[in-house]
């Protein structure tokens, strides 16, 4: 009698395995609440669009206008021409000489971010990512089997960059310095010494610099690009439509390369050869995305306006509650990444936030889903509307409270 022995299943690549996105992945637990009748506030994913901060109606007049008018093709590999010249002079404004030619226009941040991990890294390498960070920035590169190694951030000081740790991580796999600023998850901004101390050491250690600028104008104090200090430094900006021009189901990013760094010229080459690979970003965004840079802005001033308030409110409740430690007033993007006192009893950030998901229908992103160095924290959004901020402040409050004691 021949035994049938049941086939193993075909291999998954083990870099997979690292891949994680804390802010989506925690939504399955707020669906098994709503599956038994609770209504969950959801405070975990930055989308302004979601929570009434509507795409400007110019914006999508330019895109339907553009479908109406046929341009529905494939675009150039490395984006519209008159995008590339908009996006061009807005960089060259914020400090970094750019040409239309050193941009890519990408598919979000996220593909850009994939094109520059791909290009510049190998496995085995090392790239340096802020502690705590967006987790793409970590789980891109595990998926390309580089390691991300995080460097400390300061807390008590506004979760300043630590330079001195930053460069103690420094090593012969090092390929890349990646910044975030504005900083997701903390929303904090980097000061003018800080910049000009990440391209000094990019430039001492031959590292690629890559700063992330997504939040560039949603901001409530100073804000300067690191472009204003690259020279010719192998500086790389990341950018794109989604938060500031809310086109964030649109997915529109690009890569801007500094014009006068000589070095990037290998860079500029495979990220080419990625963007032909992928044929190109979507046309009629790219078109809407013109009038995005060329028409009006009325709408980031009010937005930043709105968003001013909602922060100063979290934040007075917050400050209110023993127990949870805010050190630093978030300064830009719409984050605010509180860390839990050991007084509460939790053993980890994530037991915390599930416990309060559970009791309270309210969720927020446990702190390690940004990286080691986010252990014992959560990152709330404050992006609702003023009444639902204070309903989920109020549950917040109750369920601390009902800890502490």
């Amino acid at each position: 009698m021949l035994l049938h022995c049941m086939p193993s299943a075909p291999s998954i690549s083990r870099y997979v395995a690292g891949v994680e996105y804390a802010i989506r992945d925690i939504i399955q637990y707020a669906r098994e609440q709503e599956r038994k009748g609770n209504k969950v506030i959801y405070l975990n994913i930055g989308d302004p669009v979601l929570y009434g901060f509507n795409t400007p109606k110019h914006i999508k007049d330019a895109l339907i206008k553009a479908v109406l008018e046929d341009k529905n093709y494939y675009a150039e590999s490395e984006g519209v021409r008159e995008l590339r010249e908009a996006i061009a002079e807005k960089e060259s404004a914020k400090g970094m000489h750019v040409m239309p030619e050193d941009v890519v226009v990408t598919n979000g941040v996220s593909e850009a971010l994939d094109m520059i991990i791909s290009s510049i890294a190998e496995p085995g390498d090392e790239v340096l990512v802020p502690g705590p960070c967006y987790p793409p920035y970590l789980s891109y590169a595990r998926v390309r089997g580089v390691k991300p190694v995080e460097y400390a951030t300061l807390e008590h000081e506004g979760w300043r960059i630590d330079m001195d740790d930053l460069k103690s991580k420094i090593n012969s796999k090092s390929r890349a310095i990646f910044v975030i600023n504005p900083n997701n998850p903390t929303g904090s901004i980097l000061d003018e010494h800080t910049l000009k101390a990440l391209v000094d050491t990019a430039a001492e250690h031959n590292l690629y610099l890559v700063c992330d600028e997504i939040y560039d104008r949603i901001v409530f104090d100073n804000f300067t690009s690191i472009g204003r200090y690259a020279r010719d430094a192998p500086v790389v900006i990341l950018n794109g439509f989604s938060k500031v021009y809310l086109m964030t189901g649109w997915r529109l990013g690009y890569i801007c390369f500094n014009s006068n760094a000589r070095l990037l010229d290998g860079l500029r080459t495979s990220v080419g050869k990625l963007a032909r690979l992928r044929l190109s970003a979507n046309t009629p965004v790219q078109m809407a995305a013109v009038e995005a840079l060329r028409g009006p802005q009325d709408h980031i001033r009010d937005m930043v306006s709105m968003l001013g308030a909602r922060r100063d409110y979290v934040m007075k409740r917050l400050d209110a509650i023993h127990g949870i430690n805010i050190y630093a007033k978030p300064k830009g993007a719409f984050y605010i990444f509180p860390r839990i006192d050991g007084s509460l009893g939790y053993r980890s950030d994530a037991e915390f936030v599930l416990d309060l998901l559970k009791s309270k229908n309210l969720l927020v992103v446990h702190g390690s889903g940004f990286g080691s160095m986010g252990s014992m924290h959560f990152r709330l959004v404050y992006l609702p509307s003023l009444d639902v901020l204070e309903e989920a402040m109020n549950r917040f409050e109750e369920f601390v409270h009902s800890r502490y004691r």
